[in-house]
């Protein structure tokens, strides 16, 4: 039996199919059973202020999904879009092969996975974005 295994830290809340869940006093481990639920911890949540650089924006309608405020099949040629203006700038083996498996998932309808690949660019935009000099 396979499913997804969130490991919670203490009070640490979770979203599940829009549901707020919030652990007790002690670490957790709880297993996901149900196919396609829609999972987003909260501490890694992606606020409306905080979408201001491409993948960030990207993320965050991949977020909306799974918080259910966005309906999957609206969602879906946003974050394919969003995902091919992104393949265009981040030109690097490991960005493509991120790109290409949230392209996937995101055919998939699989959008825990989509924000899971979206997110393993973060650090590389931050790089990237620190490297640049601000255009004045």
């Amino acid at each position: 039996m396979s499913g997804l295994v969130l490991k919670l830290g203490p009070r640490e809340r979770v979203l599940v199919n829009g549901a707020v869940i919030e652990n007790g006093e002690r670490r957790a481990r709880v297993s996901i059973l149900t196919p396609n639920a829609n999972i987003l911890r909260l501490r890694d949540a992606i606020r409306p202020e905080e979408a201001t650089t491409p993948v960030r924006r990207v993320c965050y309608i991949a977020q909306l999904v799974l918080s259910g405020d966005v309906d999957a099949e609206e969602a879906r040629h946003q974050l394919l879009r969003g995902i091919e203006q992104l393949s265009q700038a981040l030109c690097d083996p490991d960005s493509r092969t991120q790109l290409s498996e949230a392209t996937a998932a995101v055919s998939d309808g699989d959008f825990y996975r989509t924000l899971k690949r979206l997110r393993s660019l973060l650090p590389r935009e931050d790089r990237l974005l620190a490297a640049t000099p601000a255009l004045s």
